[in-house]
């Protein structure tokens, strides 16, 4: 049986007990029933990864031995998802699926056309769902990474976020269903990292459009079909993971 993967920081040496308590460790005993003797997978969600054996077991946390210890690196080039905000609905799972797809980081963008809008205490409400939500689906594809929520960010702040990744020597893909040059045009092979921005339900403004080309983003077609905001990201990464090395390595187990 495949080993369930729990996240844990900062991971013991090996030899070292441990404990998972808090929600992990109640969900590990209560929901799991995980058991005394089973092996488990412990990640700090920066790339550590360690092998445990459950020595006890309570109704709210196991005990644990770590066996082993391992790093894992970032696949190259990193991704950074701009992601404009989804309708209330859809908002969590274009984060679900861009993380189950590999992506590194994922800031929110309040763009010209978003129906949603995040403003007072409601900023906060949404980057907190955005970021449990990239746990739980990290978790849930066994991902030793948990990728990188930023905090809400508005156009000036994503046309500076842009002209940062260009001017070290990264690239920018903004998917829009108008453009000509297709995704696989872009050097992917060549650039250490990769913005890619998703408008919303109602698409890119023109303006925005033109502001981030000039501020060095391409705009790039992904396919003959228009895909939803919040599964736009989840099929870029796909074709960016064959594109690249990114999804050369297996599941961690």
């Amino acid at each position: 049986m495949v080993a369930s993967v729990f996240y844990l920081e900062p991971l013991p040496a090996v030899g070292q007990p441990a404990v998972l308590d808090g929600p992990e460790g109640r969900h590990a005993a209560t929901v799991r029933r995980i058991k005394p003797g089973e092996r488990l997978l412990l990640a700090d969600g920066r790339g550590g990864i360690a092998d445990a054996t459950v020595t006890a077991a309570a109704k709210d946390r196991l005990d644990l031995e770590v066996t082993a210890r391992r790093e894992q690196h970032r696949p190259t080039p990193t991704v950074t998802l701009v992601q404009a905000l989804p309708k209330a609905e859809r908002s969590e799972l274009a984060v679900e699926l861009a993380t189950e797809a590999g992506v590194d980081a994922v800031v929110p963008w309040q763009s010209a056309r978003c129906i949603a809008r995040w403003e007072g205490a409601k900023t906060y409400k949404g980057v907190t769902r955005w970021r449990n939500a990239a746990i739980a689906a990290a978790k849930q594809s066994r991902r030793s990474f948990v990728p990188d929520v930023a905090e809400l960010h508005h156009t000036p702040q994503v046309l500076e976020l842009v002209r940062g990744v260009v001017g070290r020597g990264g690239a920018v893909a903004v998917l829009h269903e108008s453009a000509r040059a297709p995704l696989a045009s872009l050097r992917l092979r060549e650039v250490p990292e990769l913005v890619l921005v998703v408008g919303p339900e109602g698409g890119l403004s023109d303006e925005e459009v033109t502001d981030l080309t000039d501020a060095g983003a391409t705009a790039v077609l992904l396919g003959p079909t228009v895909l939803r905001t919040s599964t736009a990201a989840a099929v870029a990464l796909g074709a960016i993971g064959v594109l690249t090395e990114r999804w050369a390595s297996a599941p961690i187990d």
